[in-house]
C-alpha cells in the first residue's frame, strides 16, 4: 500500500494548532480573540480523524511550563537583541524601555503561546498516523463509564 504524505510537516502542523494525527482537523474551536475562555476551547475530538483532545483528566496542566519556558527563551532573546541593537544602561531609562517592551511583546503573544503550547503537548504524546482513515484512534489512558463500572 502506498504510503500518503502528510498534507502539513510536524512544525506547520503544531505551530497552526492542527490535530498531531491527522495534520487536518483543527484543534480550537475559535479564532484567537481577545476573549481568554474562547482562546482555548478545543474540540472534544478531532473533527477529522476522531483523536481525542484531552487524553486524560489534567491532561494540559504541563503546557504551563512549557509556556514558561517560550517566555523565559523570548524574554531572553529581545533582551539580548536590545543589548545588541540599542544597548543596555542603568543610568537612563533603556532597560526600563526593555522591560516595557518586553511585558507588552509577552503579555500580546500569550493567547498565541498558550495555543502553541497545548498544539505542541499533545504532539509529543499523539503521533502521526498516516492511515488514521483506516486505524481508530488510540484510546490513551482514557476511562468511559462503562470501564468504570466494571471495577
Amino acid at each position: 500500500m502506498k504510503e500518503e504524505k502528510p498534507t502539513r510537516s510536524y512544525l506547520a502542523s503544531t505551530f497552526s494548532c492542527y490535530c498531531p494525527r491527522c495534520r487536518q482537523g483543527k484543534l480550537f474551536k475559535h479564532k484567537l480573540s481577545v476573549k481568554p475562555k474562547r482562546n482555548l476551547e478545543m474540540y472534544t475530538n478531532c473533527v477529522q480523524c476522531g483523536q481525542p483532545t484531552e487524553i486524560e483528566v489534567g491532561f494540559y496542566y504541563g503546557t504551563s511550563y512549557v509556556s514558561y519556558v517560550f517566555g523565559v527563551a523570548l524574554s531572553v532573546t529581545t533582551f539580548l537583541l536590545w543589548w545588541l541593537i540599542i544597548g543596555v544602561s542603568f543610568t537612563d531609562n533603556r532597560f526600563l524601555y526593555w522591560i516595557a517592551f518586553n511585558t507588552l511583546l509577552l503579555v500580546g503573544l500569550q493567547p498565541w503561546l498558550m495555543r502553541f503550547s497545548r498544539s505542541l503537548w499533545i504532539s509529543w504524546f499523539v503521533s502521526y498516523d498516516p492511515h488514521w482513515r483506516e486505524n481508530p484512534p488510540e484510546d490513551l489512558g482514557r476511562t468511559n463509564d462503562a470501564q468504570m463500572n466494571n471495577w
